[in-house]
């Protein structure tokens, strides 16, 4: 089949059906991506243009390819113990929640193929071993929580984890699986993954100590980012932290809690 190329008109449909989706926000200029990503979907199904991609998207014909362009469109990629300074803090918060014997609650909302949410863990059992905590991680994106869910990465994404962690934590691959590593069955069984798009009312979940939202409001538009931090905030227990990515703000998002440095929040 020769190459299909992605119209502005089509482009600009794309914006819309991932805004209305997923409340993500895609910036122009993004055409490549979309065509890049959606290339092997239009293959799949014989179709000629983008356009005919997307009506078969609205037709609801195929409803499970929905989350597939959902996927494809939104994914994007992380390493472990990204940005230091919250792990210390977790590391911190743990302490006290083991010196109060208090179950500590960490939800990584926007967890990706789960990086983040594994590097919390391997902070939570270091410093509380089998006391009471968990972990959730949630993602809007079914795809890269499947990976998740195997715990198997390339070794590169391991560079920022502590040493002593890639020891007792993780599984170096041999053979055909050489320069990959395997999270071990233990964390990964200490570790819940559940599906949710944070753009829509959000389930029972109880309430956290420390809500992690990093990297993810850049995607959304002003009044998107306020609905979905409030969602998150309201899970939110008294005295928690509520930690976003480092060039991320909440200025004139939210101010019902109050930064305690840079891209760390606590509820009062």
């Amino acid at each position: 089949m020769p190459v299909v190329t992605i119209t502005e008109r089509e482009f600009t449909q794309f914006q819309r059906f991932i805004y209305e989706a997923a409340g993500i926000f895609m910036a122009n200029g993004k055409q490549a991506l979309v065509s890049g990503r959606l290339a092997k979907r239009l293959a799949h199904y014989q179709l000629e243009s983008y356009g005919d991609y997307l009506r078969l998207l609205e037709s609801r014909a195929q409803p499970a390819e929905l989350q597939v362009a959902v996927d494809l469109l939104t994914t994007n990629e992380t390493y472990f113990f990204r940005e230091p300074k919250h792990f210390a803090l977790l590391r911190d918060l743990a302490t006290e929640a083991r010196e109060r014997r208090q179950t500590m609650r960490v939800w990584s909302a926007a967890s990706s193929s789960g990086e983040e949410t594994y590097s919390i863990a391997m902070v939570m059992a270091d410093v509380l071993g089998d006391a009471a905590w968990e972990v959730l991680g949630t993602d809007i994106s079914t795809r890269v929580l499947e990976r998740a869910r195997c715990g198997h990465y390339p070794m590169e994404r391991a560079n920022q984890m502590p040493q002593a962690y890639l020891k007792r934590f993780c599984l170096k691959g041999q053979g055909s699986e050489a320069g990959t590593m395997l999270i071990e069955r233990a964390l990964r069984q200490r570790v819940q993954f559940r599906h949710l798009n944070l753009n829509e009312p959000l389930p029972k979940l109880g309430s956290f100590d420390v809500i992690f939202l990093r990297n993810v409001m850049i995607y959304f538009n002003l009044e998107t980012k306020r609905q979905v931090v409030a969602r998150l905030l309201a899970q939110l227990r008294p005295g928690g932290y509520f930690l976003i990515g480092h060039s991320e703000t909440l200025n004139d998002i939210n101010d019902t809690v109050t930064a305690v440095a840079p891209s760390i929040y606590r509820k009062p």
